[in-house]
């Protein structure tokens, strides 16, 4: 059995214009240790399944409308608020990509960690900040025993995300889910938060959630991939599998966006782009909704969305060209 299950998971918002399918029908699993990239362009709805995992989404206008979240086989749609609380951060805990809007500027880095500790695990007060002191020396944060006594503001953006590692796993939960944790970072301190994360999943035995827009960032650090496209999964596989033989149209699209140093020395090539916008996924029309972008469209494209279909082992695309029926589209 997974760790997290979803299945169907419809998240829609009411707007003046009607109702907008920011997720429409996601269906995602992450096993016990497992690092699962969820990856996509802005607002193909990463973060609002991330967030409906949680229902942190605000109700209203957000509205789960349909599917399950089966958190070790729990369904976690029907529970009222208290029992939300019970198992945020103690048992699925989330990081979000700009720390500076999740930590409260008027408390200090200890306070914030020992919230999460005192309320989960009813540590005295003594004992909590001892628990905050040692979770930044396990961010890597020097001298910990006195950063601890000082505020957000006292920190850079690289050491702030670390505290937010910090919050996360204070209550050794069992996932982590991290929201394009490194977006608002630069490149160095990228790679140090990544490796950060991937050494404590480690250490800790957890599984993690990782949603990016960055696949060098995938091929990094996941073992398996999922491609997210307005509001639905285009396709799911192993990292590798990925890659090597991605069967997608869009995920071929991303992988052949991505600047390949070894091709850079023989030849210069102009980065392909993916012509077109995101569609409005006010009321969609129905039909494969990459249909408008996509170089291989034909008719029965725009007739119904494709179902995902099985191509290989934990291999799975939604188009009609890798219906086995077909035969497949050529790997990017």
């Amino acid at each position: 059995m997974a760790l997290l299950e979803i299945r169907g998971l419809k998240t829609h918002f009411k707007t003046d214009d009607g109702w907008l399918h920011a997720v429409d029908g996601v269906d995602l699993a992450v096993d016990a240790g497992q690092t699962v990239c969820v990856v996509g362009e802005s607002g193909c709805g990463k973060s609002v399944t991330a967030k409906t995992v949680l229902k942190l989404i605000d109700m209203p206008p957000g509205r789960i409308v349909a599917g399950q979240v089966l958190w070790q086989g729990r369904d976690l749609v029907p529970l009222g608020p208290a029992a939300m609380q019970r198992i945020r951060a103690k048992e699925i805990a989330i990081i979000f990509q700009e720390p500076m809007t999740s930590l409260n500027p008027v408390y200090t880095i200890g306070e914030q960690i020992a919230e999460s500790v005192r309320l989960h695990e009813g540590l005295s007060k003594r004992s909590a900040m001892a628990r905050a002191v040692e979770m930044l020396g396990l961010v890597n944060i020097p001298t910990p025993e006195r950063r601890v006594r000082d505020y957000p503001h006292q920190f850079s953006g690289g050491m702030r995300q670390r505290v937010m590692i910090a919050i996360a796993l204070a209550c050794s939960p069992k996932l982590l889910i991290a929201d394009e944790p490194t977006t608002a970072l630069d490149v160095t301190i990228q790679a140090q938060i990544l490796e950060l994360l991937q050494d404590l999943k480690q250490r800790l035995g957890m599984a993690v959630l990782l949603i990016t827009h960055a696949m060098g960032v995938v091929a990094e650090v996941a073992q398996k991939v999922v491609v997210m496209y307005a509001g639905q999964v285009v396709e799911e596989a192993p990292v590798v599998e990925l890659f090597a033989r991605p069967r997608h149209p869009y995920t071929q699209g991303l992988i052949r966006s991505i600047p390949r140093i070894d091709l850079a020395a023989e030849h210069k090539t102009r980065l392909e782009a993916i012509p077109g916008t995101v569609p409005k996924l006010i009321e969609p029309a129905p039909g494969c909704r990459f249909a408008s972008r996509c170089k291989y469209v034909m008719p029965e494209c725009l007739a119904a969305t494709p179902p995902l279909y099985d191509i290989g082992p934990g291999h799975r695309a939604a188009c009609v060209l890798v219906d086995p029926r077909r035969g497949a589209v050529g790997a990017a």
